[in-house]
């Protein structure tokens, strides 16, 4: 039996899988992902009867073992060398609604040889080995890349969601996603590869990686369709000029920028959380005057009117003003000094 079809399939999760999932395995071809089919049962492996060898069966196999789309559907003699004699041959029937081969029932009539063992043919899975934000100010912001088959290609924004982009604003150890949408000026589009695939995400994947890929049939994309995600980066904060890290004017850091934090309304509470988020030991008391001991800083004011319970464990869980909204100068930058144990 030899059948020519092609199939658009989303495949599973690229990495992570096993030789032989749900005892499930391709042999005799040039990977594990063609050759001729054979199922696991009760301890034993057999292949499987071409009868009721069908499209939809291949391609439920393709998926079973985390590979690409089905491409053929082969007669196992295609795939040297021929199956034992004495290994069972199991003569399938499947409906169509099962998710495993092994869900499938068996027919009654037996199957007399191996040449009528079934085959299949799968696309190889679309890897993805690294990701990346490249061209913007910082780590958290830029065009999407991804590296595949070890080189690094730009991503099509087609069927790109902000879903996609809080997975990987959340895998890259940056902040929420708040912004993506296609590319940007020519100086910042891609020059290489574009990646051959479309990812699939559900929302509750902890990684680009666990996503279904589709590979893209007729890849019509260019530079100016690459991927540019905006992920607010993960909350820093800093005490500077000080004599160690735990004592010094306070500076946070918003966009890539660093800036100070105006001290309106600031006191013990603000003072004992910094500490304990530097890990820096119990907030010291200081007079006034004292808070200004450090100098003033330069450039951006960044956080103004912070007001803490003292219970949260990081200043960014504080209620404060916009960032960038204050009415201070730098002569009002507050300071912090901590007991370093």
């Amino acid at each position: 039996m030899v059948l020519l079809f092609f199939l658009t399939l989303a495949i599973g999760p690229g990495l992570g899988f096993s030789d032989h999932p749900h005892g499930v395995r391709l042999v005799g071809g040039h990977n594990r992902c063609n050759g001729r089919v054979e199922l696991q049962k009760n301890g034993q492996w057999g292949t499987v009867c071409d009868d009721h060898w069908t499209n939809e069966t291949v391609a439920m196999v393709c998926q079973e073992l985390q590979c690409g789309p089905a491409v053929k559907v082969w007669a196992g003699r295609l795939f040297p060398p021929k199956a034992p004699k004495d290994q069972p041959i199991w003569n399938l029937k499947c409906q169509g609604t099962e998710k495993t081969l092994a869900e499938c029932e068996e027919d009654t009539v037996e199957c007399d040889d191996h040449y009528e063992d079934a085959g299949a043919i799968c696309k190889e899975p679309l890897n993805i080995e690294e990701l990346r934000l490249v061209d913007g100010p910082n780590r958290c912001i830029g065009r999407v890349e991804v590296k595949y088959a070890e080189k690094w290609g730009t991503v099509c924004n087609a069927d790109w969601t902000l879903q996609h982009a809080k997975i990987l604003c959340q895998e890259l150890g940056c902040g929420r996603a708040i912004l993506t949408k296609g590319c940007c000026n020519k100086n910042q589009q891609g020059t290489g590869d574009i990646w051959p695939g479309q990812v699939k995400c559900q929302g509750s994947e902890e990684s680009l990686r666990d996503c279904p890929v589709v590979p893209m049939e007729k890849n019509n994309c260019t530079h100016k369709d690459d991927t540019w995600v905006y992920c607010e980066e993960q909350f820093a904060m800093r005490l500077v000029d000080g004599e160690s890290k735990c004592s010094g004017r306070l500076e946070v850091l918003h966009k890539g920028v660093w800036g100070s934090v105006c001290n309106d309304g600031w006191g013990e509470k603000e003072d004992q959380v910094v500490c304990q988020e530097l890990h820096c030991g119990k907030a010291l008391s200081q007079k006034p005057r004292a808070r200004k001991s450090f100098g003033p800083g330069k450039g951006r004011i960044w956080l103004d009117d912070v007001r803490c319970q003292g219970t949260e464990t990081s200043l960014i869980q504080c209620q404060h003003r916009f960032w960038g909204y204050h009415d201070c100068t730098h002569r009002e930058d507050i300071s912090v000094l901590c007991s370093e144990k």
